[in-house]
């Protein structure tokens, strides 16, 4: 399997400078991070646990509104490609197979404002 794991945009007004744009959304096993496609705001997300005992999705009340989407990739366990459901909170962020709930929980770790090359291919 690639290092991509989860790659979509979202659109939707940003935190930092206000204006309705696409929010970058990559997760890889090794960290997670949200990027404003206009001004360059960046929340990354480092592991805390992956587990497949319990299904669900870790969802804590947080500062901004909570996202929950769906994309389509390959599980890390299970190894089947399918959907994966997607929380995204203000200082958490959740990966979740359908198929074998198998889920990635990260913690929010850093935040930085810099246009970078983070870009849907």
């Amino acid at each position: 399997m690639s290092d991509r794991f989860i790659f979509l945009t979202h659109r939707t007004d940003c935190y930092h400078c206000k204006q309705v744009a696409d929010q970058i959304i990559k997760a890889v096993p090794y960290k997670a991070q949200v990027a404003c496609d206009n001004c360059g705001a960046t929340r990354v997300f480092v592991p805390r646990i992956e587990d497949v005992s319990r299904p669900g999705t870790f969802t804590e009340i947080g500062c901004y509104d909570t996202w929950e989407l769906v994309s389509t990739a390959e599980c890390r366990n299970c190894k089947i490609t399918g959907p994966h459901d997607i929380t995204i909170g203000c200082r958490h962020f959740t990966v979740r197979c359908r198929n074998c709930n198998f889920t990635h929980f990260y913690k929010f770790d850093l935040e930085f404002v810099a246009k970078d090359e983070l870009k849907v291919q």
